[in-house]
């Protein structure tokens, strides 16, 4: 997330809560595709980390694509930690150990995504390219320690690196040493929220197995297919994973209130301050838990779209639906994660297919898949068939929705070209980390250097 919010629009109840949330509700022609892509900046010529200051450093590229693009700095106690776009559409900003990251314009098509993706990664690399820095596009963070890691001077960063260990045992890991691609997708009413919610949770793990990019730590294999999916298991369990609420025939904005209500928060911003509240629930919060610790204790608009956001199930309700189940990869899945999902969430036709193909279900099925994804990936066993058959079922919904959409390019190819690389993990049977590992023990001779080379931007 680019920005943190500021909205001083007083609360009354909770009612307004789920108000907030179901004011994003959008007629089917007003919806749009949201893509952000994290990558790990690296210097060239050793294949180590970029830190923060220097003359070749991370606040140098920003600096360059500031001059650039002509986008407006985000600032953060006097240092810049992004730039977004001056009409709001598109943001770049800096996760906790230096992960870049695009957060796409809300654009229509996946043709427009896949341009927007290619025009910034030739934009930074106009401007990293001249200070020996390249990007890497995998789910986990290959070859450096976590003391090696560098760390972004962003306020809310600092709070959630003392927060974490006392939540969880691989949240530094999270926050430091991994990289995601996510789509934002946007919902009609909330039986149309809920149905995409109860799809998509249900298929994340999904996902996840076809995304699999992140089967190294500290130069070495894993044992894990998506490190990035595993982690997340034991980050913090009261704010992530998959919530069997969603599950209900009834669920809809209230219940996922009810559920953000009482999770610890991470931080209120006054004056452009970041204060540390993680010792309160947002329900303390608005019945008065921080008066006396802070000038402004009474909770606004702007304090509960930042709480939102701080909340990672494999699919988080904002204005909008986030997918969040996958690794971050090579270039053409940048494009081939918004695809996927449009495809089954966009097109009625579509939908049905996939809501009929997971109606039943169950949440302990679903968790328990989810638990095994991270190490087998598409050889997980489900209901008696590995997942890769499931996935392919899935591939196939998607593609009739994105042909079902009939959004052509110049060229009169519609969005379904996108989706080619997962053709490819389902024909070959088998994921990216485990073309990576083959890779790994035979052409790359043991060596994790390698990867820099044929996964970089």
């Amino acid at each position: 997330m680019a920005r943190d919010t500021t909205d001083e629009t007083a609360i009354s109840g909770v009612e307004d809560l789920a108000l907030y949330l179901a004011d994003g509700c959008k007629p089917k022609d007003k919806w749009r595709i949201g893509t952000e892509h994290e990558k790990f900046p690296f210097y060239a010529q050793e294949n180590s980390p970029v830190p923060y200051e220097g003359d070749k450093g991370i606040k140098a590229i920003l600096d360059g694509m500031q001059a650039k693009l002509g986008w407006e700095p985000i600032i953060d106690e006097g240092n810049i930690i992004g730039l977004v776009e001056p009409t709001g559409q598109g943001a770049i900003s800096l996760e906790p150990g230096g992960q870049f990251e695009l957060s796409g314009a809300p654009v229509s098509s996946i043709h427009q995504t896949c341009r927007e993706v290619n025009a910034h990664l030739a934009q930074v690399r106009e401007i990293a390219e001249p200070l020996g820095i390249r990007f890497l596009g995998l789910g986990g963070s290959p070859k450096w320690t976590l003391a090696e890691t560098p760390v972004m001077p962003k306020s809310r960063y600092k709070i959630m690196t003392n927060y974490m260990p006392k939540v969880g045992t691989q949240g530094l890991d999270m926050m430091y040493r991994t990289s995601t691609i996510q789509v934002n997708l946007d919902f009609s009413s909330e039986t149309d929220m809920r149905r995409k919610m109860q799809v998509s949770m249900k298929l994340q793990s999904v996902a996840t197995a076809l995304f699999a990019a992140s089967p190294f730590t500290e130069g070495k294999p894993n044992g894990l297919q998506s490190w990035r999916s595993d982690i997340w298991r034991d980050t913090d369990n009261q704010r992530s994973g998959v919530l069997p609420f969603v599950f209900s025939e009834n669920f809809g904005f209230a219940d996922y209130v009810e559920w953000a209500l009482d999770v610890p928060m991470y931080f209120i911003l006054r004056d452009g301050h970041y204060h540390d509240c993680t010792h309160v629930t947002f329900r303390q919060f608005m019945n008065g838990a921080l008066k006396g610790e802070v000038a402004d204790p009474v909770p606004n608009q702007g304090d509960w779209a930042n709480h939102i956001s701080t909340l990672f199930p494999e699919v988080r309700l904002k204005r909008f639906l986030e997918m969040r189940g996958a690794d971050g990869g090579p270039w053409r899945r940048i494009c081939a994660l918004p695809a996927y999902w449009v495809g089954l969430l966009y097109d009625e036709e579509a939908l049905d297919a996939a809501e009929q193909l997971t109606k039943d279900w169950t949440y302990e099925e679903v968790l328990a898949l989810r638990n095994i994804v991270p190490a087998q990936g598409l050889h997980s066993p489900f209901r008696g068939h590995k997942l890769h058959e499931i996935a392919r079922e899935t591939l196939a919904i998607s593609k009739l929705g994105l042909k079902n959409r009939n959004k052509l390019n110049n060229d009169g190819f519609d969005e379904t070209c996108f989706i080619a690389p997962l053709e490819e993990v389902i024909a070959r049977g088998s994921t990216e980390a485990e073309k990576m590992l083959e890779a790994y023990n035979s052409v790359w001779g043991g060596s994790i250097d390698p990867i820099f080379l044929e996964y970089a931007y």
